[in-house]
Parts: structure tokens; sequence; C-alpha cells
């Protein structure tokens, strides 16, 4: 079991440290998602570590797909296949298996669907999705859970998370199992359980308290930021967190914007992911110290200024606005990568200025202060 430590706190805001066999990572953290093992933008594991990323997410289902878990293994797990040393958190693979597969098939056994590359057929359970993460071998495995949508009806939602309490039960004795084996390459990985229950206050409550029984590694609050609004899913974490083991990480799951983050982090959340600032970096949408900007715009054409003047990130210490623009209107792989690399930066970035205010004690002034320039567009 990996080890958690609380080291201060401010309100339900938390700063603290996860003691893993890949190296202690330092709570709040942004998870920096590389969902086939590469964060999309022709960004390098050397990269990553200068942007100061702690944690990469790789997912279970796009991995499985394609190379497959075998060849993964084969060459010695995740980390010696794109060359990281650091924390990797697998997704298990069940969002995915619920937003992607057009026809699917649940049952008490697990899902069948059919891969949204070539239609093949895909049957995942509990135990597979454990042991496709067992070969890949990363620091953190998630559950498999079903992820219904947060408005569905109040009776699907009750009837898929028994069944995924079920197959968390089912997970957790898999993960044990395989943990045991002398050929598992990471025999100290460790598992999250997934909290779900839509938007329904009573049946998150009920959910947390059945999965906390299982005394697991950490717990994440998933199945939101899939519909409902953001002050629906600030009330489900204030309900939720209260029923979250103390001595344990709390992950949001796909959540979100620098403004969500502040928000979360002082509801209680620990950890966090999201394809956001890279996707919108490869759009040339960008997250700044004033605010967010679209460098499209015709207005930074001949801007000789860095994205961000406080910004540390390779793109802003050695290139102007105006040449990345010209980068993107000429269609030069160049400009998305340079911007993937300043959001992912500033997340990081982010997620250090929170950890160092919740050790001053200046967190909620901090909070207050950053809201609401971070939750607007740059004026200039």
């Amino acid at each position: 079991m990996g080890t958690f430590d609380c080291i201060t706190t401010e309100g339900r805001a938390r700063r603290g440290r996860l003691h893993t066999v890949h190296g202690d990572i330092e709570t709040p953290v942004f998870m920096n998602v590389g969902t086939s093992a590469a964060i999309k933008g022709a960004v390098s594991t050397d990269d990553l570590r200068e942007i100061h990323c702690q944690v990469e997410l790789s997912n279970t289902y796009h991995l499985h797909v394609r190379p497959g878990e075998d060849l993964i293994y084969k060459l010695g797990g995740l980390h010696r296949f794109f060359n990281w040393d650091r924390p990797i958190l697998t997704d298990s693979g069940g969002f995915q298996v619920f937003s992607l597969a057009q026809l699917r098939n649940i049952t008490e056994e697990g899902v069948a669907f059919a891969s949204h590359m070539d239609g093949a057929h895909i049957f995942m359970s509990p135990e597979s999705s454990m042991q496709i993460q067992s070969k890949l071998a990363s620091t953190i495995a998630m559950a498999f859970d079903e992820c219904p949508s947060s408005v569905a009806e109040r009776s699907y939602i009750q009837q898929s998370c028994a069944r995924t309490v079920r197959w968390l039960y089912r997970c957790r004795d898999e993960m044990a199992r395989l943990n045991g084996e002398e050929t598992t390459i990471n025999r100290k990985q460790l598992l999250f359980g997934i909290n779900q229950g839509g938007i329904y206050e009573d049946i998150r409550i009920e959910n947390m308290k059945q999965i906390a029984e299982l005394e697991l590694d950490g717990y994440a609050i998933g199945g939101l930021a899939v519909g409902e609004s953001a002050e629906e899913m600030y009330r489900i974490i204030e309900t939720v967190e209260p029923y979250m083991p103390a001595d344990r990480p709390r992950y949001l799951m796909g959540v979100g914007t620098p403004v969500n983050i502040l928000e979360a982090v002082e509801r209680g959340v620990d950890f966090f992911d999201c394809v956001m600032p890279s996707r919108n970096a490869r759009h040339g949408n960008l997250f700044t110290s004033v605010g967010f900007l679209n460098l499209n715009n015709r207005k930074y054409f001949d801007d000789a200024r860095p994205i961000d003047p406080d910004c540390g990130c390779p793109a802003c210490r050695s290139y102007s606005r105006a040449y990345i623009r010209h980068l993107f209107k000429a269609r030069e792989l160049l400009g998305m990568r340079l911007c993937v690399l300043h959001n992912l930066y500033f997340y990081n970035r982010l997620m250090e200025d929170i950890r160092s205010h919740l050790e001053a004690g200046t967190f909620s002034a901090f909070k207050r202060e950053r809201v609401p320039v971070l939750g607007r567009r740059a004026e200039d």
C-alpha cells in the first residue's frame, strides 16, 4: 500500500505526499495526460521532466487496442516503453468503453463491445482490466467501473453503482493476486476505487461508504464534468468529501479548467487530470497568468512578447507570440508543440503555487485573487 501523508490543511484543502514505488507525488497534483503513452503534440518524456510533470496518465483501453499490453510487458512495462522514471497512473478503460463504443452489452461479468478503431470484438471485465494494467506495470491502477451520464435516470444510476461496487471487489481481489505473482513487473501497484452516483447526493454518499470499506490505496470521484453544471459538480464534491478516507488521496477524474482545480482543491481534492490544456493548446488556445487567449487572433500577428511574460516554459523563454502564431498559420507542427509545452507547464506551475500557498497558510487568499483572473479572457 502506498502511504499518504497529509502535511498540512487549510479548511478542507490539503497539502500532501503520496509515497510510491516510482517516487513521491507531491499533492495537490495535475497529471499530464498521455493517453497512448505519449502527450499529443510531439512532447517527449524529457520535455515532461523540463516542464515539471510529476505523474503521466495513460489509458488502459487505448493501449490494449494498440500496441497491446503483451508487447509493453515484453519490453519491460510502460516506464521502460516510453522512458519515464516517475509515477504513471493508468485509467481502467471504463470511461472509454462507455464513451467510445457504439455498441456494447453490459452484464454482471463485464462489457462486450466493438473497438472504436476497427470494430473488433472486445470483452473487458474487472479481472481483465486489472490484468492489462498489471502488464502495463503502472504505478497506480484504476478500478474498472461503469461511468453513466451524470444526468442519467436515478433508477439506472442506482443499478449501475451497485454493479460497480461488486466489480470493485473483483478488481481488488485480482490486483492482490497479480501483485503476488513472481512474473509481475510492478508487484507494488496501487489500486484506486471510483465513486459514482451521478448528481444524486444520497447515492454518492452510500456508494462512497461502501467502497471506503475496501481500504484501497486511494479514491476517485468519477462521472463528473460529463454534462452537469460546474455548480452541481462542486456540490457533489462537497457532499462526498466528508465520507472519503482522510488518510488516502482523493482524485477528481477528468477535471478541468484552472478555476475548476482551485475550487476543487478548496473542497479537499488532491489529484486531477484533464486533456483540456493539451487539446486547447493544439488549437492555439492558451492559459496565461492574466487569463486565456487565442493565438490565432489577428492582433497577435506582430506581437513580439512571449505568450506569458511571467512564464518560464520553453516556448516563453525563446519565442514570441507572433512567431508561434506564424507557425500555426503555416501549419508547422512546432507551433502546436510549443503551445502544448506552455499549457502543461502553466498547469504544473499552478499546482506548485497551490502547494506553496497551502504550506504558507495563504491558499484561500491566493484562490480569491486568481479565480477572477484565470476565468477571463486576457485583455491584451
